[in-house]
C-alpha cells in the first residue's frame, strides 16, 4: 500500500473529477502524440516498399502521400462532425452502435482495441529505435528499454489524466518543435538551394532482386504510409475528457493536431526526396534528415531526442483511448463491469493496466523491431474509420436536418475513401500481419458477445418477479471441522454459538491416540456442543468432511448448512508455507456446493 501510494499518489475524491478535465492545449499533448508521432515512421514505410523497384521509384513517394494527405484532411472534416454529433465519446463503436447495429459496432471496438494495443508496442518500438539510431550500442537492449517504458508510462497514466497530461506536455511540446524546426530549415534550403541534390545513385541490395514498379507496389506503398493517419479517431473517443464546452475544444484540438501531422508529415517527405535519404537498418530517415540538415551537433541530438520523446509518449494517446472506449463497452454489458469503474486517482485503471499488459507480450512477441509491427498497425484503425464513416452516412440518411445534404457528402466521401484504404491495407498487407488482427477482431467479437450474454442470463435469473415470495424460514445446522482442541477451534465454538441453530463439531477420525484425547478435552472445552467423530479408513480427512456434509444436505433438501472454519493466521507471510492448507482446500471444495455457506473464523498469531 504505501509503494502504491509512492508510485500513484493518493486517492481524489469523487468530487475532484471536474478538475480532471483537461485544456486543448493539455489535450493536445495527451490525444495527438500517436497522431503526430507517425511522422517519425510513415514516410519511411513507404520508401522501405518503393526502394524494391530500385532508387529511382522513391519519386512516387511525392503522390503517394499527397494521397495520403488528402485523407488526413477527409477524415479531420469527418470526425469533427462526429464529435458534435456523439459528444459522449466512443468513437465508431458509438455511431455504429447508434445506426449499423449491434455486429458492426462490436467489430468497430474490438479493431479499435487491438489498434490501441499495437500502437503502444509500436510507438515505444519506435521511440528505442530512435534512440539507438543515436546510441547504436543500445541496440541489442532494445527490448527491456522498451519494457521498462511501457511500464513508466502505465505508471504515470495510473496517477490521472491531468497530472499525466501535465507531465507529458512539455517534453511532446519540445518534440513537436524539434520536428518542426528541422521541417522549416530544410524545407527552406531547399527552395533556396541553387543546386538540386541528385538521388542517392547507390542501389540499395534487396532480397530477391529489384522488382518491377507496378501499381500493386505502389498501393503496397499508400497502405504502409496509411500509417500516418492512425491515432484520427483518439479525440472523438475521449470527448468527454474535455473542459466544457467539450464538443467545441475537441473539435478544435483536432483542427490543431491535423495541421500539424499534415505539415510535418508532407515536409518530412518532400524533404526525404529532396535529399535522396533511403531507409537503412540500423538508422531511421528522420535521423539522415537531421544529419543532412544540421550536421552532427547539439541540434541533431535535439532531434533526436524529440522524436523519441514524440514516439514514446505516442504511446500515452493509446492509454487515454483504451480505458474510455472499454468503460463505455463495460457500460453496455460486452466487458466486464469493473472496467467501468474509476480507480483511486480518477481514471480507469483496469483498463490502463491491461493495455500495458498486452502491449509488453506484443513488444516481446515481436523483439521490439517497428517494421515488424507496423503490419498489425493500421488495419485494425481504418477498420474503425470506414465502419464510422458508414455509421453517419446511415446516421444523415434517417435524421437529416441542417445542412444534412452537406455532411452527408463529407462523410460519404470518408466512407469510400477509408473503405478503399482498408481493401487495400487488407489485401497488399495480408500475409504479413492483417490477418492476424481480422483474425483477432472476430475472437474479441465473440468474447464481447459472450460476456453480454453472461450478464443477461445473470439478470434473468437473479431479478425479482411478480411471482417472487420472500423465504420461508429453514432449519440451519453449523458444522464446525477440527483436527484437536485448541484457542483457535474454542473462537470458532464461541463465534458459532452467538449465530444459533444445530451446532455440531467434526473429527475425522485418522489417529485412535488422537482421537481419544481430543474427545476428552472436548469434554471439558467444547461448550456443551456435540462432537461427532467420522470413520476415515484412507485417512481422507476432506473427503469424510464432504461426504458428511453431502449426506446432510441429501437428508433435508431445505436446509442451510454453515461450515465454520477455524483458521491459525501466521504473524510473517512466510510462515504460510509451515503450516498444512486444510482449511483452504476445504474452502475451495466448498465454494460451489448448494445451500453450504462458509464462514472463516482466523485466529492471529503475534510471532
Amino acid at each position: 500500500m504505501i509503494l502504491k501510494r509512492w508510485l500513484v499518489g493518493d486517492p481524489l475524491k469523487t468530487a475532484q473529477a471536474a478538475d480532471q478535465r483537461l485544456s486543448k492545449t493539455l489535450a493536445l499533448a495527451i490525444f495527438s502524440s500517436n497522431n503526430i508521432s507517425s511522422v517519425a515512421y510513415a514516410t519511411e514505410e513507404i520508401l522501405l516498399v518503393l526502394v524494391l523497384a530500385g532508387t529511382a521509384a522513391i519519386a512516387w513517394s511525392i503522390p503517394v502521400s499527397l494521397a495520403i494527405l488528402f485523407l488526413v484532411l477527409v477524415l479531420t472534416i469527418s470526425y469533427r462532425q462526429i464529435i458534435y454529433e456523439y459528444p459522449e465519446g466512443g468513437g465508431a463503436y458509438t455511431v455504429a452502435k447508434a445506426n449499423l447495429g449491434e455486429l458492426p459496432s462490436l467489430a468497430a471496438a474490438g479493431a479499435l482495441m487491438i489498434s490501441y494495443v499495437v500502437t503502444v508496442a509500436v510507438s515505444i518500438a519506435a521511440g528505442i529505435a530512435a534512440l539507438t539510431s543515436a546510441v547504436p550500442s543500445l541496440f541489442v537492449h532494445r527490448e527491456a528499454l522498451g519494457l521498462v517504458t511501457i511500464l513508466f508510462i502505465v505508471i504515470m497514466n495510473l496517477r490521472g489524466v491531468r497530472e499525466s497530461g501535465q507531465f507529458f506536455s512539455i517534453p511532446t511540446y519540445f518534440a513537436i518543435g524539434g520536428l518542426s524546426l528541422l521541417v522549416v530549415v530544410g524545407v527552406v534550403r531547399s527552395l533556396y538551394d541553387a543546386t538540386p541534390v541528385p538521388l542517392v545513385s547507390t542501389p540499395v541490395e534487396v532480397s530477391g532482386g529489384v522488382e518491377t514498379l507496378t501499381l500493386f507496389l505502389i498501393l503496397r506503398a499508400f497502405a504502409v504510409g496509411c500509417s500516418a493517419v492512425t491515432g484520427m479517431e483518439v479525440i472523438s473517443n475521449g470527448v468527454k475528457a474535455f473542459r466544457v464546452p467539450e464538443s467545441k475544444n475537441a473539435a478544435t484540438t483536432m483542427i490543431w493536431m491535423s495541421v500539424i501531422l499534415g505539415s510535418l508529415f508532407m515536409g518530412v517527405s518532400w524533404l526525404a526526396y529532396y535529399h535522396g535519404i533511403l531507409p537503412k537498418a540500423d538508422e531511421t530517415v528522420v535521423s539522415q534528415l537531421a544529419r543532412v540538415t544540421f550536421e552532427t551537433g547539439v541540434i541533431y541530438y535535439g532531434v533526436q531526442i524529440g522524436t523519441m520523446i514524440l514516439l514514446i509518449l505516442a504511446a500515452n494517446s493509446a492509454f487515454a483511448g483504451f480505458p474510455h472506449l472499454a468503460s463505455i463497452l463495460a457500460r453496455d454489458g460486452f466487458m466486464p463491469h469493473q472496467m467501468a469503474s474509476f480507480g483511486d486517482r480518477l481514471v480507469f485503471s483496469n483498463g490502463i493496466l491491461i493495455l500495458g499488459l498486452f502491449a509488453c507480450v506484443l513488444l516481446v512477441a515481436f523483439e521490439g523491431d517497428t517494421h515488424a509491427l507496423i503490419p498489425l498497425y493500421a488495419i485494425g484503425v481504418f477498420v474503425s474509420f470506414t465502419i464510422s464513416q458508414s455509421g453517419m452516412v446511415r446516421s444523415w440518411l434517417k435524421r437529416k436536418g441542417d445542412h444534412w445534404r452537406k455532411k452527408l457528402l463529407v462523410n460519404g466521401v470518408g466512407a469510400f475513401t477509408t473503405g478503399v484504404a482498408t481493401l487495400i491495407i487488407a489485401t497488399t498487407k495480408f500475409w504479413d500481419g492483417s490477418w492476424i488482427v481480422l483474425f483477432l477482431v472476430t475472437i474479441l467479437i465473440m468474447m464481447f458477445r459472450g460476456i453480454r450474454s453472461h450478464y443477461k442470463a445473470v439478470k434473468e435469473q437473479i431479478t425479482l418477479t411478480r411471482d417472487s415470495r420472500p423465504p420461508r424460514p429453514r432449519h440451519n445446522l453449523i458444522l464446525i471441522p477440527i483436527s484437536g482442541v485448541n484457542r483457535s477451534v474454542i473462537r470458532a465454538v464461541d463465534y458459532a454459538r452467538s449465530r444459533g441453530g444445530d451446532i455440531k463439531a467434526l473429527l475425522v477420525d485418522v489417529n485412535k491416540e488422537e482421537t481419544a484425547l481430543a474427545e476428552i478435552q472436548w469434554a471439558q472445552w467444547g461448550c456443551g456442543v456435540p462432537l461427532i467423530v467420522l470413520p476415515s479408513p484412507y485417512r481422507s480427512i476432506l473427503g469424510s468432511i464432504m461426504d458428511f456434509i453431502e449426506e446432510q444436505r441429501q437428508k433435508d433438501p431445505d436446509c442451510w448448512i454453515t461450515v465454520v472454519i477455524p483458521e491459525i493466521l501466521p504473524a510473517r507471510w512466510w510462515q504460510n508455507i509451515l503450516h498444512n492448507q486444510r482449511a483452504l482446500m476445504l474452502k475451495a471444495s466448498l465454494l460451489f456446493k448448494d445451500r453450504v455457506v462458509l464462514t472463516d473464523v482466523p485466529f492471529h498469531l503475534t510471532k
